[in-house]
């Protein structure tokens, strides 16, 4: 029988972590990628530059219109690329699709004691006019992988971007 609630009431509370994607938003005409500058007021790499991302929410998960019922299991296909969507959109406000790429993954713990895991993809710009989210971004920079070393990046953001390029980069030129 199918879940008629989402609850952590059988969870096992050491099994539990944020879910959190990033995307490297790679614009095919001039090779670049978009990066997003994070506000000082920001708990986590506060002033650092990043790229679109966020976590995984209760409401991505619609108990009442799963994608199918798996055995009476509700399933979510394309719950990763939907997210990715969504904070690219309220993040900066560009439309991104196509094939989504696999870059890496990252378990870290938040200054706050918060366990997250976070899966870092790539995807294509389709479109729309940079607007970054009025809190949370203070300013943005199309870059190629030479030029993002002049950045201060959260992590391995520059690594990230310049894989991104590479793949994405690939697929364009093999389609």
């Amino acid at each position: 029988m199918p879940a008629t609630k989402i609850s952590l009431d059988n969870a096992k509370t050491e099994k539990l972590f944020y879910f959190v994607a990033t995307v490297v938003v790679y614009r095919e005409s001039d090779g670049r990628c978009l990066i997003i500058k994070r506000d000082e007021r920001e708990k986590v790499h506060p002033g650092k530059w990043g790229i679109p991302g966020g976590k995984l929410e209760w409401n991505d998960l619609d108990i009442e219109h799963p994608t199918r019922i798996n055995n009476g299991v509700l399933d979510y296909v394309g719950a990763l690329e939907d997210l990715l969507k969504r904070e690219a959109k309220e993040e900066a406000n560009v439309e991104i699709g196509g094939d989504f790429a696999y870059i890496t993954s990252v378990a870290f713990v938040r200054p706050d004691e918060t366990p997250v895991m976070m899966v870092e993809m790539a995807a294509k710009y389709l479109g729309g006019e940079v607007v970054l989210e009025r809190g949370g971004f203070t300013d943005y920079a199309w870059v190629n992988a030479e030029e993002i070393q002049a950045y201060d990046c959260i992590g391995d953001i520059k690594g990230e971007v310049a894989k991104a390029i590479s793949i994405l980069n690939r697929v364009a030129v093999i389609s």
